[in-house]
């Protein structure tokens, strides 16, 4: 059995998307998991396009989300001499050959069959052309393809697949200007690399016969083809931005963390039995493109905030600390002590969906409100929390056990029912009613408690 090896191969023109991201997570998966080889390639050969900064951010959210990948970055940009030998072959060996016909003659060609009904396509009138070529025409090249017979292969996604020759025409490998087309490259690349399989999107089916024709031209080893389908919205519409198609980096900056984006991606077309939470080592155990659904997968936001509420509540608060530190907290944080931060963000993760949310709470809990929700009977309400002030005087608020004797010990000295007088303390203290435990929020504020208290009296 030979060994499985995968590529994922991005332009650079853009910011890695989630799609993206997705399709390299199935090849990673397969890879690592076959004890194979998973590689990167950039298709940089649209100069026009390209952009370097699209390179690094690929390149940046691979580091992020931890898809390491073997050997170096293979970069198209830098290999056209391999690509103009491979045509040289081809030409020599009769399985090329140039054509000469220009643009506007095609042009042509295209509306008089469209005219007729017909088709739109390439005659083939330069496929056995003998004679003195047109002069001012630098040719293209084209490949021979088959006249009759059928492209058939199994996709390991959507089943059998085949396509009658006639439904193709010599189709352009290289350009007027020498440069190779992109179902050329990707081929030689794929065949030089050693690739046995390709997960990639369904976008790309068309392009697999094409693709076919060239290997078998040039003798390669046809890999193993999974074309997946694109992921909608909850809509069953194409993936906008606002439903979540953005860059992959931008779900970093929202506070999304990278095992549950990746368990989030994973089930957006493969599944395993009824179970949702996957570690990376389950995944290397259990994935296999062979069970890669063939029908569209939608996003759910909701699904994806859960995931990331399950992940934050699993990882440890010293690991929360270190990842906050790329949102913006407070100063007041870094002056709470150890039990202090620890209470926090064990009581603020149970609540939050993301970093960016809990650094949001954190913020809220710790920065001295300046708007009060109304209480209740207030005139009352500013009396006891007047005699509360005075009883805090005497009281280290060390522990959850010396502030639950504290507020015990008040509410029976005043004969009062929790409810009669929690939620104006809770108040006084954030701001507004809802909330963590208020012991928790007492202990975390510490000697603030005693400020804030006399910042609200002042105000009422």
């Amino acid at each position: 059995m030979c060994m499985v090896v995968t590529r994922f191969a991005p332009s650079p023109t853009g910011h890695l998307h989630i799609g993206g991201l997705r399709t390299a997570l199935f090849n990673y998966l397969y890879a690592r998991g076959a004890g194979g080889k998973f590689y990167l390639r950039i298709e940089d050969t649209d100069l026009a396009r390209n952009s370097q900064e699209a390179t690094e951010a690929i390149l940046q959210a691979f580091e992020w989300v931890g898809l390491d990948f073997d050997g170096e970055i293979l970069y198209q940009s830098e290999r056209l001499e391999i690509y103009q030998r491979y045509i040289q072959q081809l030409l020599e060996a009769g399985k090329a050959y140039y054509c000469y016909m220009g643009k506007e003659e095609l042009d042509a060609l295209r509306d008089s069959q469209r005219a007729q009904g017909q088709t739109p396509r390439y005659d083939r009138r330069y496929r056995d052309f003998k004679g003195t070529p047109p002069q001012g025409i630098t040719p293209v090249v084209r490949l021979k393809a088959p006249l009759e017979g059928e492209i058939a292969f199994e996709d390991g996604v959507k089943g059998a697949v085949v396509v009658q020759a006639k439904e193709l025409d010599d189709f352009i490998i290289a350009r007027a200007d020498g440069t190779p087309t992109y179902n050329f490259v990707v081929t030689i690349d794929d065949a030089l690399m050693g690739i046995t399989d390709i997960i990639r999107g369904d976008d790309h089916l068309s392009n697999t016969p094409k693709q076919i024709l060239i290997y078998q031209a040039l003798g390669f080893k046809l890999p193993n083809f999974y074309h997946v389908p694109m992921i909608l919205n909850e809509q069953g519409r194409k993936l906008s931005k606002r439903d979540g198609a953005m860059g992959v980096m931008d779900y970093k900056s929202l506070g999304y963390l990278k095992e549950a984006l990746l368990n989030f991606l994973v089930r957006l077309g493969w599944s395993y039995g009824d179970q949702e939470i996957f570690s990376l080592k389950e995944l290397l155990q259990h994935f296999s493109p062979k069970e890669l659904n063939s029908a569209p997968s939608c996003f759910s936001p909701h699904k994806l905030d859960w995931l990331n509420a399950y992940y934050l509540k699993s990882t440890s608060n010293n690991q929360l600390e270190a990842l906050l530190k790329d949102f913006e907290l407070p100063s007041a944080f870094d002056t709470l002590s150890a039990q202090q931060k620890n209470m926090l963000l064990e009581a603020l993760k149970e609540r939050a969906p993301t970093l960016k949310a809990l650094s949001t709470e954190i913020t809220h809990l710790l920065i001295p409100p300046t708007t009060y929700d109304p209480l209740k009977n207030a005139a009352e309400a500013k009396a006891l929390l007047e005699d509360f002030v005075r009883a805090l005087k005497n009281t280290h608020l060390q522990s959850l056990e010396s502030i639950h004797t504290l507020l015990h010990n008040f509410l029976e000295a005043h004969a009062l029912k929790p409810g009669a007088f929690m939620p104006a303390l809770r108040v006084a203290l954030l701001g507004k009613k809802g909330g963590i435990d208020l012991k928790q929020a007492i202990f975390i504020l510490g000697n603030q408690t005693h400020t804030r208290l006399q910042a609200f009296l002042a105000r009422t």
